[in-house]
Parts: C-alpha cells; structure tokens; sequence
C-alpha cells in the first residue's frame, strides 16, 4: 500500500527504460505504492475539474476555448503517458506534466499553467 520508500525502488536500476522520463509513474508507484499512485492521479483530477471551472467561468468565448484546450493538453498527456506505464497504449515517449524530468515540455506546462491563471483573472 505505501511502496518501499523514497529512494528504495530497485526496478529503476536495470530494468525500466528512462526512468526519471517517461517512466516515472512506474517508479513513484514502486516507491510510494498506491497511495503515492492515486495522489498523482487525483492532483490531475483536481487540475482537471479547476481548469474546467476558470474555463467556463471565462470572460468570453475566446478565453473558454483556451483554458479548456490548455487543461485538456495537459491532462490528456498525462492520460498517455499514466496508460504507457500501465501497458495500456504502445510506449510514445511522452512525458508525465510537472513530474517527468523534461525542459521543454516543463516549459510549455508552465507557460500553460500561467495561461490558465491569466484566464481566471479576467473572469466574470
């Protein structure tokens, strides 16, 4: 239920591809167990359901279509690379937001994130 520890995971060492990249849901699953696993899935729920509200809460049409595309961007990122890990879809090289070690998809999250902020600045 809560994993071997931080730093104790042994599958990171030989036997999972790019571990701190496209594969770090494996490792925080090994490392933090269930728990660990369904905090990260429910902290992209909770980004899912906030950008969903700031997004209809939006001044006009133009700033709902963007916070709602920039929320799904990244959820649904996060989706490919959850269900990569999970065997559930062929391994694409996809990074997990705000998690995966990754220049320049952190960058494009970010500047998404502010983005987002923005948007819920100039709401009604």
């Amino acid at each position: 239920m809560t994993g071997l520890g931080l730093m104790a995971g042994k599958q990171k060492l030989f036997y999972v591809p790019e571990p701190h990249t496209d594969f770090i849901y494996a490792v925080i699953g090994e490392e933090w167990g269930l728990v660990g696993a369904l905090a990260v899935l429910g902290l992209f729920g909770v980004f899912l359901w906030r950008g969903v509200r700031l997004s209809l809460r939006a001044a006009d049409g133009f700033g709902r279509f963007l916070g709602i595309g920039l929320t799904a961007m990244i959820v649904c990122q996060a989706f490919v690379n959850i269900s990569v890990v999970l065997s559930l879809l062929p391994t694409k090289g996809i990074p997990l937001p705000f998690v995966s070690s990754g220049g320049s998809s952190l960058l494009v999250s970010l500047v998404s994130v502010g983005i987002l902020l923005n948007i819920s600045q100039h709401s009604d």
